[in-house]
């Protein structure tokens, strides 16, 4: 594959995107004096507390792929996995609809709603740095089992920032344990699909769906969305091992 690719891939390229994406964002984030427990106050707050990052890194790492020629091994599996561990990302759609259902709508104005969709960015964003740009990039020296390792365990550690913009340190540790379940559901996505793109689309719904329902005055059925995530959490990590077996998507270096 590499030799369609205008730079080979070598890991330190992709701790470099993993690392530049996080400094981007957090800066972004921090000079907008907005703190992370402040973000769903209002439209104004989601906005330059958490969208405006997103746009400028959206923006940068749409540059960087493409001056990388990264595109089709950052999106795209050359073969997919089993197909029936997909039953746990299904479960995880499933949960983010409970919390849609639960939204306190009524508690949402123009403003907020905006600035919740340009939340969805995050998908693409944290997606393509970590699940694309630096699993191409791992994949040129590693196996697939620390593939799926590394990328789960750096997209959960990325979190961890959240603490110092205002976040409290247990909700912190908490959030970075499920991102790191999450992101194997993420992981699961990607090779059963055979794309990065399925990914993307529900890693940005869920998180709108995880805000929405922290707006205002959750539903009676949050607590069903909230057991449904636990489940679909707990089979990633079990049938993640039947999507690793007989991988072989290595890029050379």
């Amino acid at each position: 594959m590499s030799e369609t690719l205008r730079v080979r891939p070598k890991v330190w390229i992709g701790l470099v995107i993993y690392v530049g994406y996080a400094v981007v964002v957090y800066s972004i984030q921090a000079l907008s004096g907005v703190r992370y427990d402040e973000l769903g106050e209002s439209g104004s707050n989601l906005f330059f507390g958490g969208g405006l990052s997103l746009i400028i890194a959206a923006v940068l790492l749409a540059i960087t792929t493409s001056l990388l020629g990264w595109w089709k091994p950052a999106l795209f599996d050359r073969h997919r996995s089993v197909r029936w561990p997909i039953i746990a990302p299904i479960l995880m759609a499933i949960a983010l609809i409970f919390n849609l259902i639960s939204t306190d709508w009524a508690a949402y104005d123009g403003a907020f709603f905006a600035a919740s969709l340009v939340i969805l960015l995050v998908g693409f964003t944290e997606e393509l740095t970590t699940r694309g740009l630096l699993l191409t990039a791992l994949r040129s020296r590693l196996s697939e089992v620390w593939v799926w390792l590394l990328t789960s365990a750096l997209f959960a550690v990325m979190h961890l920032l959240n603490a110092t913009n205002g976040q409290a340190l247990g909700p912190t540790i908490q959030q970075v344990v499920f991102a790191f379940i999450a992101g194997t559901v993420f992981y699961i996505v990607r090779r059963v699909t055979g794309t990065l793109i399925w990914a993307m689309v529900l890693h940005g719904l869920w998180d709108f769906s995880t805000f929405a329902i922290t707006h205002g005055t959750p539903g009676p059925l949050a607590g069903i969305g909230a057991t449904i995530e636990l489940i679909a959490g707990a089979l990633a990590l079990i049938s993640v091992a039947f999507v690793i077996r007989g991988t072989n998507e290595r890029t050379n270096a």
